[in-house]
């Protein structure tokens, strides 16, 4: 599965990443990578809980990206 990551750098150069469709799923890096790979790590540990406790895992979201003229 496939899921939507927003990361944003905070006003402290910390990266943070969250994902929308999992409701408390966040994680942070030093580095736009670690927090891309210590998100990803927090998604299968977040999946696994889900399932151990035999809740419905959300389906990821699906996104459009439109460009416009500014």
């Amino acid at each position: 599965m496939k899921y939507r990551v927003i990361l944003e750098q905070d006003e402290d150069g910390v990266f943070v990443a969250e994902v929308p469709s999992l409701p408390g799923c966040i994680s942070q890096g030093e580095t736009r990578s670690l927090a891309l790979k210590n998100i990803q790590e927090a998604i299968e540990l977040y999946i696994e809980s889900l399932k151990e406790h035999d809740e419905p895992i959300p389906p990821p979201i699906d996104e459009e990206v439109v460009e416009v003229a500014a």
